[in-house]
Order: C-alpha cells, then structure tokens, then sequence
C-alpha cells in the first residue's frame, strides 16, 4: 500500500473510532457528585413531618454542624410522618442538583432503598439517621450499607415501658401506641416495650394498634381501643405526639387513672409530665443525630473513614429529672 493510502485509511479509522466514543459517552450520561475540593460540602438533610418538634430540634443540631464546617446544607421535610412518596421524590430530586452528600431520617426502612441506591450510584454519600434501613432490602437492592446514627431504640423503649410497669403491684392491662409498622425504629420500640410488659407477671398486655406517630391518629385509635379494653391502665406510646392524642381522649373520657410511657422527649411532653399526665419520656437527642449526621456526610465526602455505626446515649426524663434541672 502507498504512503498516502495508508494515511489517508489510518485517519479515517481514527475519525471513526472517535465518533463511536462519543455516541457512546452521549448515551449513557452518569450523574457524579461535586468534588469537595470545589467548595463548600453540598448536604442534604431529608427529614420528616416538618410538623413534630422532634425534627426541628434535629435540623438545629445540623445548623450547628454547619456553622462548625462551612457546610452548604439544604434541608427538606416531608409533609408528614407517612409521606413515603413524597419523600422518595424529595431523594431523587437531589440526585442531579449537585449534592454530594444526603443525611436521611427515612420515613420508611424499605421503600426508600432504591431511590437511595439511585443517589449512591451517582456517587453521593448517604448517611443514615434516626431510623435504620432495612438490611434485606439494602441487599437485594445493591446499596452499600450506609453509616448509621441513632440510640438504641428497643433499650430506650424497654427502659421507658419499664418505669411503668416495675411500679405495677396488682393485675393490670397494658396497651402500645405503635409507630409506622414499616419502620425499624418503631418495630424496635414495640419489642422493647413488649419485653418490658412480660417481665411483670401483674401485666397483661390486651391490645397493639399503630396510630403512625400521629397525635390525630391517636386520639382517633384510643376510642376503639379503651370501648374494647375499658380496664387498660398502662400504656406505652413510641412517640410523644401519639401520646398527647391519648392524653386529649383520656381528658375527654375522664380517665385519670392511666400511666404513660413516651418516647421523643418534646416540650408537650415535658409540660405533661410536670402536669402529671405522662410518667416518663426518652431524650434520643435529635439534635445531635442531626449535628452528628452533617458532621459524618462532610467527612464522607473528603473521603475519611467512618464507622457503620454511632450510637448516641438515651435518657429517661420524668418529673424527679426535669426537677432536678
């Protein structure tokens, strides 16, 4: 072959090659979170119920985060406690807007696995807080296990449920206030305060219904439940919101005589437990899973190891402990 052939097949094959790369790169764009070394660490809280007081002391603890690391930190919400849709499409919106780092509190431990393992694959951090994913679902999905942020919620709940129950001396009936049945914080409060229950031969546990964290669901379940079991005078709630419902229903039934155990330590809660209609609550600190959460999504991003998992301390508060304050 000439000189000039050869040339002149040689460019023509590089052309070629050139155009395949192209079309290929074209077809099949992958979204890639910001370097860190661009700027300020781009974060996204995604929380829930922009309504319950828990998740605004949650977002406090994560301003202080940010102040502390120059962070650029969003937060979103959910409109409620049960909006799982809704807070898929909050994760999958930020997927393509440039944040390297999501901090989530799930609303639900299965169903928001693979918008996350979406996230995951465009390289964003995920940092997993208050309630833990599901590990079956993360499997089946593929999604890395992300480091997760919280108390052990079936010890608090044990311990909650317990201060109740220890103080039982005659044969009473107990009830539970369950959380969203899909979450894993609120299955773990439920075995906590069911062991709780059993070990005191003097409680019978006569009735589990779930009013989904929310204060209207609860005094809408506490009818039924009380018509069905009047003699119920023990009852655990995994949050506080569900029990100022019941407390709303036990006012208007007259009912003075039934012990609460709650979970969240709010500040309703705490002025009910000055006023004698709630026992005992838990202090989980959601402000510092919120501070801890941001904290560990900018460490992510620049790269540095992190633990699978930090647990924070819980605390009982009841009337002798605010007292004592």
């Amino acid at each position: 072959m000439r000189t000039q052939e050869f040339l002149a097949l040689a460019g023509l094959l590089l052309l070629a090659a050139c155009g395949d790369r192209g079309t290929q790169e074209s077809a099949a764009p992958k979204a890639t979170a910001k370097p860190a070394a661009d700027g300020p660490v781009r974060v996204a809280l995604i929380m829930k119920a922009q309504g319950n007081p828990f998740f605004a002391s949650m977002e406090k603890g994560a301003r202080q985060a940010q102040k502390e690391t120059g962070a650029d930190l969003t937060v979103r919400s959910t409109s409620e406690e049960t909006a799982i849709e809704e807070q898929i499409n909050v994760v999958e919106g930020v997927v393509h807007d440039g944040t390297q780092a999501i901090v989530i509190a799930p609303v639900d431990s299965h169903r928001l696995v693979p918008a996350l393992k979406k996230a995951q694959d465009a390289g964003i951090k995920i940092i997993n807080i208050d309630n833990r994913l599901d590990a079956a679902a993360m499997k089946e999905r593929g999604l890395t296990p992300p480091p997760f942020i919280s108390i052990d919620n079936e010890r608090a709940a044990y311990r909650s449920a317990k201060y109740i129950a220890d103080r039982v001396t005659k044969p009473s009936e107990a009830a539970i206030f369950e959380g969203i049945r899909h979450a894993a914080n609120a299955n773990d409060r439920l075995r906590g305060a069911q062991r709780a229950f059993a070990e005191n031969a003097q409680v019978k546990l006569v009735a589990t219904e779930t009013a989904n964290w929310n204060v209207d669901e609860a005094y809408a379940v506490a009818k039924p439940m009380f018509a069905a079991h009047p003699n119920i005078d023990l009852v655990f709630c995994a949050n506080d919101m569900m029990a100022l419902g019941l407390i709303r229903y036990l006012k208007e039934a007259k009912r003075h005589d039934v012990r609460i155990a709650s979970f969240d330590d709010l500040e309703d809660a705490r002025r009910a437990i000055k006023a004698g209609d709630i026992a005992v609550t838990v202090d989980q600190q959601a402000d510092k899973q919120g501070y801890e959460g941001v904290m560990a999504a900018v460490k992510a991003v620049h790269g540095e190891a992190l633990p699978k998992e930090i647990q924070l301390d819980a605390a009982l508060v009841t009337v002798d402990s605010l007292k004592s304050k």
